[in-house]
């Protein structure tokens, strides 16, 4: 049954030798002398990759810059940079795309496309009626020669034969499975010891394990060997992890003249929101991010992607959501020589069930508020509009989580506030509690009478509470030892159990930023003389957990 799933599959392998030089090229030109790309190993500059005039002139991978200038002295000498390669491929396997979804990256200068069905597609779109493998590789390789990039491809019925016909075979061969036998061992991708093992035992090709029983390699050389020869010839069902996920709903325009407006592109997008709602109303649901793609004909894609707060099928919404990011970009879109192809992504479709209008218009006004997140959202960015998340906690500057607010809401409602009573909690917290000075104050449970918060004095007219709030122990608990903690058996007169711990060395969570941990807090609302009202709390129990309770502000009432 693995072997007939793998059969049935289709892949093509493109790999770029000389993609540092590639990359180097197209940022500096064609000219100049030829080029060395080096790293420092091991304490010496070496050289990792080389041009193609390089090449032609004998040198090769490995020696060590002073060895290569010895023998070319006019070498150029170019810092190898591993980040911006990885990008230049990412932006090669972005292009892809245009051919299927199905694209993964290979090791550092490869790329691995599942085209199994692509084939007729292209067919169908290819002028001249050709319908062969032979035209979807003549496309892909005029198309990528054409932006300067140095390619060899192949195709097998597994992902890594087909990488390792593109990486060891030199001309394609009429026969792929002999070509496959007679690839050399280092194909497989096994470590240099075994590697070298293989060759000294006579093993020195494909062929000449694939005649061999499996037992005797794999006991002799490990299972690795055995499954990547497996995975070569098709004996186990191999495919690729593609780099994105497949989206629930897909929609493309491609055009044989390129789309040179982006007001032109926008309208395409349009229909195709057209299409994705026709789609998503026959499978009763809608979408709350719609992804655009526009392929340019020199191979460059720009990305656009859109969200929503609530499922939506109305074509509109993402029609309008895409202008408005697009005019909010701060590069913006360069059509080129035009777009060849225009694709609309619906990434998961969610449950979109009917709405019942209340009589007094409730619905209506959540999804105008809805519309107004998502439109703030897509112009001034999905984290810079947010909303509150209740959380299972009495400790206050925890007890909400700030999230985007085009996420999906918590389900779990907010207590509602009693009715006719003041709000316990003001809207606006300072994070981390300010330190203020108490002058006069009630002992030992009262609230301050006078203090001093930044050069100000209050006089304090009127107040409410004390609410305390104690530290969640049970948590504090979950994270100490079991047993009971040193310093309690330790205390001595004058020194308390964290003086203790410090001193042997006992660990403590750390303190949020200004407020010693584990103390409890006595909350008051307090009123001054003008009318202003504050947040107030005393950190510790008067002579029960500090002789010296500090008062901090936590927050402001409106």
């Amino acid at each position: 049954m693995s072997r007939l799933a793998s059969s049935k599959r289709r892949f093509l392998a493109l790999w770029f030798p000389l993609l540092p030089a590639d990359r180097h090229r197209r940022r500096f030109g064609p000219d100049g002398p030829p080029t060395a790309f080096v790293e420092k190993q091991r304490g010496a500059v070496r050289v990792a990759a080389l041009d193609a005039r390089a090449l032609r002139l004998g040198l090769a991978p490995g020696l060590t810059l002073a060895d290569a200038r010895a023998r070319v002295p006019e070498l150029a000498a170019v810092d190898l940079d591993p980040h911006a390669d990885r990008l230049w491929l990412e932006r090669i396997a972005d292009g892809c795309d245009r051919w299927t979804p199905m694209v993964a990256l290979d090791r550092q200068d490869g790329v691995t496309l599942d085209i199994t069905g692509c084939v007729e597609a292209h067919a169908l779109r290819a002028s001249g009626g050709c319908s062969s493998e032979t035209a979807l590789a003549a496309d892909i390789e005029r198309r990528l020669t054409t932006a300067g990039l140095t390619l060899r491809l192949a195709m097998a019925n597994t992902p890594e034969a087909a990488q390792a016909l593109a990486r060891f075979q030199s001309l394609p061969a009429a026969d792929e499975a002999q070509a496959i036998r007679r690839l050399p061992v280092a194909a497989l991708g096994l470590e240099d010891d075994a590697e070298t093992g293989l060759r000294r035992a006579g093993l020195k090709t494909i062929g000449d394990l694939a005649d061999r029983p499996s037992p005797p390699l794999a006991a002799r050389f490990g299972e690795g060997l055995v499954d990547a020869l497996d995975r070569l010839l098709g004996r186990a069902d191999s495919r690729i992890s593609p780099r994105r996920a497949l989206p629930a709903l897909l929609f493309e325009r491609r055009f044989a003249e390129p789309v040179a407006r982006t007001d032109d592109a926008l309208a395409v997008l349009d229909d195709l929101a057209r299409e994705a709602a026709v789609a998503l109303e026959e499978r009763h649901g809608g979408g709350r991010r719609f992804v655009g793609r526009l392929y340019r004909s020199d191979g460059q894609v720009r990305e656009i992607a859109i969200e929503t707060g609530l499922p939506t099928r109305d074509p509109a919404t993402p029609a309008r959501l895409f202008r408005e990011r697009i005019d909010a970009l701060a590069d913006p879109i360069d059509p080129g020589f035009g777009f060849d192809m225009i694709r609309l992504a619906v990434p998961a479709i969610e449950p979109l069930a009917a709405t019942q209008l209340k009589l007094e218009g409730g619905r209506v006004a959540e999804e105008a508020m809805a519309a107004l997140v998502d439109r703030l959202s897509t112009r001034i960015g999905r984290n810079r509009v947010r909303r509150f998340i209740p959380q299972g906690t009495h400790i206050p500057e925890q007890a909400a989580l700030a999230l985007p607010a085009v996420d999906l809401p918590d389900p779990t409602p907010w207590p509602p506030p009693p009715e006719g009573e003041p709000p316990l909690r003001p809207l606006h917290l300072f994070d981390p509690p300010q330190r203020i000075e108490v002058t006069m104050s009630e002992v030992p449970d009262g609230p301050p009478r006078r203090f001093r918060w930044r050069r100000t004095t209050h006089e304090v007219a009127r107040f409410e509470g004390p609410e305390r709030i104690a530290g969640e122990w049970w948590r504090v608990r979950v994270a100490r030892l079991p047993e009971p903690p040193p310093s309690v058996l330790r205390a001595k007169p004058g020194r308390d159990a964290m003086e203790c711990d410090e001193a042997e060395g006992v660990d403590h969570p750390p303190s949020p930023p200004g407020v010693r941990p584990l103390l409890t807090r006595d909350y008051f609302r307090v009123e001054d003389v003008r009318g202003r009202r504050f947040w107030l709390f005393r950190h510790g129990l008067y002579e029960r957990e500090t002789d010296a309770p500090d008062w901090y502000v936590h927050g402001l009432f409106a």
